[in-house]
C-alpha cells in the first residue's frame, strides 16, 4: 500500500511589469502555489503536525482557512454568489477550519484547495477593480482591496507554514 503524499506544486514567478490586474493575480498565484510548496511531499499525518504547544496550528489547517478565505472574499463577499454550504464545521466552531484537522481527510482539503481557486478566480474575472461590494459588517470595499488583502493573508500566513515545514522535516526556502 502507497502513502499519500501532498503533490508537487507548479509555482511560477511573480510579474515585474504589467497591468494591475495581471499583476495582483500574478502575485496572488504565487502565494497561492507558495503555500502548495510547503505541503508538497508530506504525508497526511505531517499536514497535520502541529508546531508547538499552545499552538495548534497545523499546514493542513492553513490549507483549510486558506480554501475558506478564497471562497468567502472573491465568490461570496466580492462577486457576491452562494456557494453550497461551509467547507468545514465552522458553524459550531468558527475556527474549526484550523482546530479540525485530527480526522480530517488531507487528500480531499487539499483537492477541495486546487478546486476552490480557478473557482474563486472564475467569480471575479470579469468584475473591475473598482467592483463595489458591501460586506456582512457594512463596510464598503473594492475588488482591488480584496487582492491585495488576499495577498497579505497569504504572506502572513505562508511566514507560517515556512515555520511549520522547517519543523517537520528541516525543508526551508521561498
Amino acid at each position: 500500500m502507497t502513502t499519500w503524499t501532498a503533490p508537487a506544486a507548479q509555482r511560477k514567478d511573480e510579474p515585474f511589469t504589467g497591468p494591475e490586474r495581471e499583476m495582483l493575480q500574478g502575485w496572488l498565484d504565487w502565494h497561492r502555489q507558495t503555500l502548495l510548496t510547503k505541503c508538497a511531499g508530506l504525508t497526511a499525518e505531517q499536514l497535520k503536525t502541529a508546531s508547538v504547544e499552545p499552538s495548534n496550528l497545523t499546514l493542513l489547517g492553513l490549507v483549510r482557512h486558506m480554501t475558506e478565505v478564497e471562497r468567502i472574499w472573491f465568490v461570496v463577499r466580492a462577486a457576491g454568489l452562494t456557494p453550497p454550504g461551509p467547507l468545514y464545521n465552522t458553524e459550531d466552531n468558527r475556527d474549526g477550519d484550523f482546530d479540525d484537522v485530527a480526522d480530517a481527510d488531507a487528500e480531499a482539503n487539499l483537492a477541495a484547495y486546487h478546486a476552490e481557486l480557478p473557482a474563486a478566480d472564475r467569480a471575479v474575472a470579469d468584475l473591475p477593480l473598482d467592483h463595489e461590494f458591501t460586506t456582512h459588517r457594512g463596510d464598503r470595499m473594492t475588488l482591488r482591496w480584496v487582492y491585495l488583502h488576499m495577498i497579505e493573508e497569504y504572506a502572513r500566513h505562508n511566514g507560517h507554514a515556512d515555520l511549520l515545514r522547517e519543523r517537520i522535516d528541516g525543508v526551508t526556502g521561498d
